[in-house]
């Protein structure tokens, strides 16, 4: 069975709002594009190797319709490796409306999204959830991912969509590999999910040494 994997990058106090530019998402957030600053070449590498191996996309509508009218005109320049990749691969779209699939390889997902999600697995190895916030939120809610990357940037915005906006239910998970840290503060963290709920303990248990 396959794994589905989140991809999100976010500012200190988790807003994940439009990191890539100023018209991603301008509504009522005047912050678009806060990501750019603090892109350096350790964060590059990361984001082009937490692509490796995967097979398919899964997106909302917003980041479906920005992805379709930038990456299929990027192969052969500075993003050829990611533009041909998402370019090549299946990608589902998660909408109430009716998206216009131009981009090829394109499917839109029926209403029962956990089953589609199931559907996923079982026919991909490697499904990535890029941005997407509204999505993230039911996949969270109903645990239907595997993995969460998640890259932290050193700078608080006090404003805009949260990682956790409304999609956060108690849940487990753990880190799968030593946090690694960009020159310019941006922090990577890649965790899995863990069955259960959170624990819950003493601190002043004699057995915490307090």
């Amino acid at each position: 069975m396959g794994l589905i994997q989140i991809e999100l990058f976010a500012t200190l106090d988790l807003v994940g709002q439009a990191p890539g530019g100023p018209d991603e998402d301008p509504e009522g957030f005047r912050f678009g594009g806060w990501q750019a600053p603090l892109f350096d070449d350790v964060a590059g590498a990361q984001v082009a190797a937490a692509y490796e191996g995967t097979d398919a996309l899964l997106l909302g509508r917003r980041t479906y319709d920005i992805f379709a009218a930038y990456w299929p005109h990027q192969q052969g320049g500075e993003d050829d490796d990611i533009a041909t990749l998402f370019n090549r691969i299946p990608k589902y779209v998660a909408s109430r409306g009716t998206p216009d699939l131009s981009w090829a390889g394109s499917t839109h997902l029926g209403p029962d999204l956990g089953a589609e999600a199931r559907g996923l697995r079982e026919r991909h190895e490697n499904v990535k959830v890029v941005g997407s916030l509204d999505l993230v939120q039911t996949l969270l809610r109903e645990k239907l991912f595997d993995r969460l990357d998640l890259w932290l940037h050193p700078v608080v915005l006090g404003v805009g969509k949260k990682v956790f906006d409304g999609g956060a239910v108690p849940t487990n998970v753990r880190l799968l590999e030593p946090p690694a840290a960009g020159p310019r503060g941006t922090v990577f963290l890649r965790y899995g999910l863990v069955e259960g709920i959170p624990a819950t303990g003493d601190m002043a248990a004699p057995d915490r040494g307090v």
